[in-house]
């Protein structure tokens, strides 16, 4: 069983019985493969022994398939054709090699996905695997070595970074809230190991205000939603509420400054070209709050 499954699937044999179909004629046949009269003819009939019947009519002139071979002829081109697709494919480098690259959530804006878009149609033999994330995993995955490259927030940065730049941060509530902050205040958070997280309950603690958490979202988008309801008040980065229904809570004023810094294992070729793209487009988000 398995010698006549691996005949009838072998692409030779099918190949030279679909020219002899197609040409009407062993000798064009043999011609159009590039191969003697007599390799043609003992392939074709390998394939009729596989498949115990007849496949083509020599007596005809020309010579055409039998009822069978016309059967088989359909399967056998479906057959040839998926063979030169996979060939086709597996010759083409696109998307066999990656760079993986860890980014907090807000940092995948549309100037960013720009750059990644340049970045592969210059380089389509790279795929590029983005994860998006808290700061801190990422940076723990990053130093595991999970990722070529990592964007992530931090108090400061360490000395390896390519590139690092501040990011403002405040304190927010709905634009649309009237009276005050009940005691204890609400918060709104990020899922514990959270950078942002962390920082508010220091300050609020300095502040000597009671405090518990009314939600918790696990995304920026989420958070940002939650603010704009009016659960409670949130620590985030000042560019990313723009367009948002939030304002500054005033009685918590300025908050220092975070810094977002980009990470990468090597610093020269393709991984530092990116880094570059990338780092051009943190300094810019950086330089306008409004960006990003």
């Amino acid at each position: 069983m398995s010698a006549y499954n691996d005949a009838m699937l072998d692409p030779r044999l099918l190949r030279s019985f679909v020219a002899i179909a197609d040409t009407g004629s062993f000798t064009q046949a043999a011609e159009r493969l590039n191969m003697t009269q007599s390799t043609i003819s003992q392939q074709l009939g390998r394939l009729e022994e596989a498949v115990g019947r007849e496949l083509i009519d020599r007596a005809a002139r020309p010579v055409q398939a039998t009822a069978s071979g016309e059967r088989l002829l359909g399967y056998a081109r479906r057959i040839l054709s998926l063979q030169h697709e996979a060939e086709t494919m597996l010759a083409d480098p696109a998307g066999t090699a990656s760079i993986r690259i860890g980014v907090p959530e807000d940092i995948v804006s549309g100037a960013m996905a720009k750059v990644f878009a340049g970045f592969s149609k210059r380089h389509r033999e790279i795929r590029l695997d983005v994860v998006a994330g808290l700061s801190r995993d990422l940076t723990k995955r990053y130093r595991a070595g999970e990722f070529d490259i990592v964007i992530v927030k931090e108090p400061a940065a360490s000395s390896d970074f390519r590139a690092t730049f501040p990011e403002a941060m405040g304190w927010f509530e709905s634009a649309d809230r009237i009276e005050d902050w009940p005691d204890p205040m609400p918060l709104v958070a990020f899922p514990p190991g959270g950078l942002y997280r962390d920082a508010m309950f220091e300050r609020i603690e300095r502040e000597r205000r009671r405090w518990y958490i009314a939600f918790s979202g696990s995304s920026l988008h989420n958070v940002l939603v939650a603010v704009e309801a009016g659960l409670g008040l949130s620590l985030l980065p000042i560019g990313t509420t723009a367009g948002r229904r939030v304002r500054q809570y005033a009685p918590f004023s300025t908050e220092p400054s975070m810094v977002v810094s980009i990470y990468s294992w090597e610093n020269s070729g393709p991984v530092a070209a990116l880094v570059e793209d990338m780092s051009a487009v943190l300094a810019e988000r950086c330089f306008d709050p409004n960006q990003g």
